[in-house]
């Protein structure tokens, strides 16, 4: 259905190895922009989507998930959608404790969607949050895979009743071993944390498609 209604452009920033979406394990989206995100996995090959149907894991707003509409197509649609609040409590503790290699676990790592304006929905700048740290340091082996989108507002951006049809997605992509990513940063976590969040923070502003 998705193909009916939109039109996808899609390049690669690494060479594209379809052999490589079977050693996949860590998702990292970027350019939180809409709740239609889901629309992304259609540039998935089929065995990928079927792999997911019962290996995804991915945090989900409470809030989000608590909407009578979009939270029951999120839990069908992404039944690994574990459930987390913006509170000093243990919801994230209990996300990462689900965590593991043999999984694909994923993440929007802004934790927030931007809206039009460019800045969250309390007029703050977005940035890189720290999770995708945390779920980094729990991973040893596989393939990233960065989605770098290049926005949905002309779909449907926050505050939007109804999604526009007949649009066009761009979306940029690139797989990067993921052992290999790890080693290039500081053997200390803190330092680790710091030039992971700077990289990813770089890969935002430089591949997001235009």
């Amino acid at each position: 259905m998705t193909m009916l209604f939109y039109r996808f452009e899609q390049q690669w920033i690494s060479p594209e190895d379809k052999q490589q979406w079977d050693k996949v394990n860590f998702i990292i989206f970027l350019n939180h922009t809409s709740l239609f995100e889901p629309l992304f996995l259609r540039l998935a090959p089929f065995s990928f989507l079927w792999r997911i149907a019962s290996d995804l894991l991915v945090p989900g707003a409470d809030i989000t998930m608590a909407r009578p509409i979009i939270g029951k197509i999120y839990r069908i649609l992404i039944p690994g959608c574990i459930p987390i609040t913006r509170k000093k409590d243990d919801s994230w503790d209990h996300f990462l404790s689900h965590v593991d290699n043999e999984k694909v676990n994923a993440i929007l790592p802004e934790g927030r969607m931007k809206r039009r304006g460019g800045l969250d929905k309390t007029g703050q700048p977005m940035s890189i949050r720290g999770g995708v740290v945390d779920i980094l340091q729990r991973l040893d082996k596989g393939e990233i895979l960065f989605v770098y989108s290049g926005g949905l507002h002309h779909i449907q951006a926050p505050g939007d009743k109804f999604p526009r049809l007949f649009k066009t997605i761009k979306v940029n992509l690139e797989l990067i071993d993921l052992p290999t990513y790890k080693q290039q940063f500081s053997s200390d976590s803190v330092e680790f944390k710091k030039q992971v969040l700077t990289d990813i923070s770089q890969r935002l502003s430089t591949y997001i498609p235009q």
